[in-house]
């Protein structure tokens, strides 16, 4: 019986573990002689964290919000970005919105 609640207990600690990773937002340098600005574009993604342990939709949403500004102009990537984050709770969640706005581009071809 031990041997049993050590490896769920391990198990458990795992899946916690992997439940805390997210995607980083893309960063690349460009030159301006790569890209066409398309123009400037904002989104926003919430995630909440359900009785402060379980998050939903959480660690994804500084990547929804670029991914989702970048798209509106019909863009390749943004540059001059900037991040803004505002929270909200409630009693059984928080909630947290992360705002991203910056100059959407267009890459050039290469050729």
């Amino acid at each position: 019986m031990n041997h049993l609640t050590k490896v769920v207990a391990s198990a458990l600690f795992g899946l916690a573990l992997a439940g805390c990773t997210g995607a980083p937002m893309k960063s690349q340098q460009y030159d301006s002689s790569q890209y066409t600005v398309v123009g400037h574009s904002e989104a926003s993604a919430t995630g909440l964290m359900l009785f402060g342990l379980i998050p939903i939709r959480q660690n994804s949403r500084f990547v929804r919000a670029q991914t989702a500004a970048i798209q509106a102009k019909g863009g390749d990537a943004m540059i001059n970005t900037q991040v803004q984050e505002s929270w909200f709770w409630a009693w059984v969640l928080n909630g947290y919105t992360t705002s991203v706005s910056g100059d959407v581009i267009k890459l050039k071809s290469v050729q």
